[in-house]
């Protein structure tokens, strides 16, 4: 009896604002530049994909795609825009 597995992709269980907004809080902690912009890149997929994001940011999808990879480094400014678009915002917080 063969065992059929498929890969895990975070973007499916993105579902709702809360869910969201727990990964990324989550994923700033790590303080891993590259692992919070593949994090963006997840979330995007998860709203609709890349090209509405490339859409909204006025940056192609393809400099989207490498930006927000695993070996991407997206500038700050771009890091931004993505976020605005994809309606969640930085805070800041005392670190203990």
């Amino acid at each position: 009896m063969a065992i059929y597995t498929e890969p895990f992709n975070v973007a499916d269980y993105l579902t709702d604002e809360e869910t969201i907004s727990a990964y990324l809080t989550e994923v700033l902690e790590s303080d891993d530049p590259r692992y919070i912009a593949k994090a963006l890149g997840t979330v995007a997929r998860a709203r609709g994909g890349m090209a509405q994001l490339a859409k909204d940011t006025g940056i192609s999808r393809e400099a989207l795609y490498r930006a927000l990879s695993d070996t991407g480094n997206p500038e700050f400014g771009t890091v931004l825009k993505v976020m605005h678009a994809l309606g969640v915002r930085l805070s800041a917080s005392i670190a203990a």
